[in-house]
Parts: C-alpha cells; sequence; structure tokens
C-alpha cells in the first residue's frame, strides 16, 4: 500500500474513532439527565423554625414581663434550646404521663402550685435515677444533706430521694418555707437554685425583691426561664413540632403495694415468694438501695410490686 492510500485509510480511521466517541459522550449525557444524577439535582435549603414565644405565659400565676427586652430573650434562649433539645425533650413527653399524675396529686395535696411539677423536669428531665456530680439524687435533686432535713431517710439500705412520693413531699416542704420567708413563687423556684441564704443576701446587697429585677449567677439567671419554657413546651407540644401519639407515651406502672414493719433479709427470696424477681422489685423500688432491709425501728415501708 502506497504512503497516499495508508494517509486516507489512517483518516478514515480517525473519524470513526471521533465518531464513536461522540456518540457514547452524548448518549452518556442523555442517560445522566435522564436518571437525574446527584450532581445535577436542585438543592432545596434547610429550614429552621424557631420557636415564637406566647404573648403571655406566668409561673404559679405570676405574670412574667415579656414586653421587657432582657426578659423575652432569657425565656427566648430556653426555648430554643429545649426546643431543638430533641432527644431529651422527647423523653420528657413520653416519661410525663406515667409520673405527672402522682407528682399533681402530691403538689395539690401538699398546698404547692401545680406548676411547680415543671421544677423537677428542670431538675432530672423526670429520670428516676438521676445523679449530679456533687451526688443530688433522685426528681428534686436532693443532697443527703438536704433530703435529711426535710424528712427522708437516707442511709446504706434505704435512700428515699429516689422515692418519687416522698421525695415530693420532702420538696413541698421546702416551698411552703421559702414563700413563707420570700412571699413569690418565682423566687421560691429561684431559691431552690441559689439557695435560700444565697438569695437573702442577693436582697440585701440589691435592695430588690422581684426575680426579673436582678442580676444572679448565670447558673439561676437561667433557672427559672428553664422551667418556664419546659411549661411551655410540654403544654404545647405539637406547636413546639412534637407530636407523640397517646399510645406512644409511657404509661403509669399497674403495681400493687404491700406494706412491711419487719425485717426483711432476702430482697431476691421476698421477691420470688411474692411471685415477682428481684430486678422487678429494684426497678419499682430504686430507694431498696441493698438486697436486705433490716428496719429495727419496725418503720412501715409501702413496697410495690407487679400487679
Amino acid at each position: 500500500m502506497n504512503r497516499r492510500n495508508k494517509g486516507i485509510l489512517s483518516s478514515v480511521i480517525i473519524l470513526t474513532i471521533g465518531a464513536a466517541i461522540f456518540f457514547i459522550v452524548l448518549s452518556s449525557s442523555k442517560t445522566i439527565e435522564d436518571s437525574e444524577a446527584p450532581r445535577f439535582r436542585e438543592v432545596t435549603p434547610h429550614e429552621t423554625h424557631v420557636p415564637k414565644l406566647p404573648e403571655k405565659i406566668d409561673f404559679c400565676g405570676e405574670e412574667v414581663p415579656l414586653d421587657r427586652v432582657d426578659i423575652y430573650e432569657s425565656l427566648d434562649r430556653e426555648m430554643i434550646v429545649n426546643t431543638f433539645a430533641h432527644t431529651n425533650t422527647t423523653l420528657i413527653l413520653k416519661r410525663m404521663t406515667r409520673y405527672f399524675p402522682l407528682i399533681e396529686k402530691v403538689l395539690k395535696e401538699e398546698g404547692v402550685p401545680d406548676d411547680f411539677k415543671y421544677l423537677s423536669v428542670a431538675e432530672s428531665n423526670l429520670y428516676e435515677i438521676a445523679r449530679s456530680p456533687v451526688d443530688a439524687i433522685g426528681f428534686w435533686q436532693f443532697l443527703k444533706t438536704t433530703g435529711k432535713e426535710y424528712g427522708l431517710e437516707i442511709n446504706e439500705e434505704i435512700d428515699e430521694r429516689y422515692n418519687v412520693e416522698k421525695s415530693t413531699r420532702a420538696a413541698c416542704k421546702y416551698f411552703r418555707k421559702a414563700y413563707e420567708e420570700f412571699g413569690s413563687w418565682t423566687m421560691v423556684a429561684a431559691s431552690y437554685n441559689g439557695g435560700m441564704r444565697g438569695v437573702k443576701n442577693m436582697i440585701t446587697l440589691q435592695k430588690q425583691n422581684n426575680y426579673y429585677d436582678m442580676i444572679w449567677v448565670e447558673e439561676t439567671a437561667r433557672y427559672v426561664f428553664r422551667i418556664i419554657s419546659f411549661k411551655e413546651i410540654l403544654s404545647h407540644p405539637s406547636k413546639y413540632g412534637f407530636n407523640i401519639d397517646e399510645e406512644n407515651r409511657y404509661k403509669p406502672l399497674e403495681v400493687r403495694t404491700i406494706e412491711m414493719d419487719s425485717t426483711i433479709v432476702d430482697i431476691a427470696q421476698w421477691a420470688i415468694d411474692n411471685g415477682t424477681t428481684y430486678k422487678r422489685v429494684k426497678e419499682l423500688n430504686r430507694w431498696i438501695r441493698q438486697n436486705r432491709i433490716t428496719n429495727p425501728k419496725r418503720k412501715m415501708y409501702r413496697i410495690q410490686i407487679p400487679d
């Protein structure tokens, strides 16, 4: 084959290869377009819906002055924090149907406003075995010395800070005593965080006795607003994006109570004798801390077992 024919053949081969590549690229482009590959999809920006504060809100009938910028923004902060703490707030919403009925009953019997149930949420997230780094324990986060001061039995075998009913009654004793001192339920709530002595010192220093007109350390400054934010969110969950069907909330436990004023040498065997297990007895009675109740003073204990 002469040079001229070789040149023609080479040109034909190059043109054929070029045409093939063109059709492959064209075909691939159509395939990508037809399949709507991710890199060609329209991206929708993520939307964050910030909770809008109610026009009015109160704590125990004492109105929160939302017309003031400092108060509005303080509550706004806690509303945002607790609205977007999705896991935590969802668990609280599930737990409240189990524990609120008992807490509400005790608050009513003790003459304490119903809104204080939200203080227990702020303290423990309604986690029955909540324990702080400084060993504050239970729904109301009592320290050992404070718990004993308000009538709770706390020793190696028994710790009534874990007893929801008894610890709630102890908390009520504190609330009533603080109210006699300050005359304001909002200040009572602040003192539960800052201590009665601490609040008295702040009143003396600032010559004010209204929580909203005073400067506090950051924890106490946020504390009451945290309680109020839980009141609003838990009272109107769907308004803040929490939609939990009743069937998916935790139900009150079905139990029966056995009264005992004698020694229980072996809780595990006692559980078996009463048709249940050590695990169930301990779960329903967190205040029993050992595998025995010595009970030298013949105190009456109410032990719950599954019904």
